[in-house]
């Protein structure tokens, strides 16, 4: 866990889920961060962002069904785009596979994780079931991995 104030001006660690479009990956990523966040009772401590470099129009529906299935609602949500300089707000950017973000500054210190991802868009639910489940254990992973607990 990041012990100093992050360029975002808070003590909280800033988690960013990035990919082209944000319609699929990244959503279900963010969605499974801020279930993972509130089950370990680190609201106050990690904050989760997601975007893409081009969004998409909407969430893609087979991703929003897919995560309907666990309980978790993505109907409300929209794609948006996430610029450099508010990625280099952030301590950690996982990448779902599809991007080459530039997040180096002269001071940034953002640990970058490329996830090799399979864009669900335009799949069939069977498959996105199982992008799903490795976005949910990358998820998860990366909260051990950065001792959030």
């Amino acid at each position: 866990m990041t012990d100093t104030t992050n360029e975002a001006g808070t003590d909280a660690t800033r988690i960013a889920f990035v990919c082209v479009r944000n319609a699929g990956r990244s959503q279900m990523a963010a969605a499974f961060a801020e279930r993972e966040r509130d089950r370990r009772g680190l609201t106050d401590r990690v904050e989760i962002l997601t975007g893409g470099t081009h969004p998409a129009e909407a969430v893609h529906p087979v991703v929003v069904d897919a995560m309907a299935e666990l309980d978790v609602d993505l109907s409300g949500r929209t794609p948006r785009e996430i610029p450099p300089a508010e990625l280099r707000t952030c301590d950690h950017v996982a990448t779902m596979g599809c991007s080459t973000l530039d997040v180096s500054g002269a001071e940034s210190d953002v640990a970058l994780h490329e996830w090799d991802l399979p864009d669900p868009g335009g799949r069939e639910l069977a498959e996105v079931r199982g992008v799903r489940t490795t976005v949910e254990r990358r998820v998860r992973d990366l909260f051990d991995e950065l001792h959030l607990r």
